[in-house]
């Protein structure tokens, strides 16, 4: 599966926008802010150790506890899939969740690995007190260089506040995905196909990363 250079960044500044913020304090941030930002001191914390990011496999698995609460799989993979998940079988679309949130962490853990030097600032938003639904809108910042808009699609889940969707430079993860595998079950045939597709290569970068 090819992923497009522009959504490997996109998880770069996604996996940058969990990190600490130096311009607002945790306390001035709203819920779903904060639900971000929850998890930067926990990644923050383990980078100063050199060890452990020497470690792939226990990074991934430390970055993958570190997003799980504040992100929907269960319905990024749904909308990623569009019709095709509407179609599948329950093992398909468990298969699907389990595969593709593997990609995700592969992909935050390597930005988590090789960037360090960048920091975020959070951008005000307007949000009722019942809202169950907001944009948070972020800039990755780093010195030298244009700031880049990262925004979150987030909702209120049984008192949580989850992501579902991230947008860089305007350009949707979840569209933008949602084509990329729509044209590989038509080139391959099945929804089957992809995910064993996808599983493979799972496994072989995951090897490859701990050879």
């Amino acid at each position: 599966m090819n992923i497009k250079p522009y959504l490997l960044f996109g998880f770069f500044a996604a996996l940058i926008a969990l990190m600490p913020v130096t311009q607002v304090m945790a306390a001035d941030l709203l819920p779903p802010q904060q639900a971000i930002e929850s998890a930067s001191s926990k990644l923050q914390q383990k980078m100063q150790d050199k060890s452990f990011i020497k470690d792939f496999a226990k990074v991934a698995h430390f970055v993958n506890e570190a997003i799980l609460p504040h992100t929907d799989f269960d319905r990024i993979s749904s909308l990623v899939l569009g019709k095709h998940w509407r179609t599948a079988t329950p093992d398909e679309r468990n298969h699907f969740k389990k595969e593709f949130q593997t990609l995700l962490v592969r992909t935050y853990s390597r930005a988590f690995v090789e960037f360090k030097d960048w920091s975020i600032r959070y951008l005000p938003i307007e949000m009722e007190g019942d809202a169950a639904k907001v944009i948070v809108k972020t800039e990755v910042l780093q010195p030298g260089l244009q700031p880049v808009a990262v925004n979150y699609r987030m909702f209120l889940t049984n008192g949580d506040w989850k992501a579902y969707d991230i947008m860089i430079e305007g350009v949707s993860l979840v569209t933008n995905y949602r084509t990329t595998f729509s044209n590989e079950i038509q080139t391959k045939g099945s929804l089957t196909a992809v995910i064993d597709s996808l599983a493979k290569r799972n496994t072989e970068a995951l090897a490859a990363k701990n050879s």
